[in-house]
């Protein structure tokens, strides 16, 4: 079983006792955190998809850690000029742990 999900604008294919790094949400560690944002949920032979969103799904997870992802660098540069910056940033991330995906039956 499996399920598309919306976290924070971006989309992620979960199953059961996957780990995902989405967005940073404001839960606490050990939390349980639900998500209705499913896009589509597929058990083998049945696939529902939603219209934006499947009604009744849910995913049910579990907030492992907060973590910063990995540095990013961006780098500018003009020849000849003596100019040139740059910049790192290291995005804020929330670690989910899946639980369980129920369908909307």
């Amino acid at each position: 079983m499996y399920a598309i999900i919306e976290v924070g604008s971006k989309q992620y294919n979960v199953e059961k006792d996957d780990i995902v790094q989405v967005n940073k949400e404001e839960v606490a560690k050990g939390d349980k955190f639900s998500i209705d944002k499913v896009l589509l949920v597929s058990d083998g032979e049945n696939v529902q998809i939603g219209q934006p969103y499947v009604k009744g799904a849910k995913v049910e997870a579990e907030v492992l850690k907060q973590v910063l992802g990995v540095k990013t660098t961006a780098y500018k540069y003009r020849r000849r000029k003596n100019f040139h910056w740059e910049k790192g940033h290291r995005a804020q991330l929330t670690e989910l742990k899946i639980k369980s995906i129920s369908l909307g039956l």
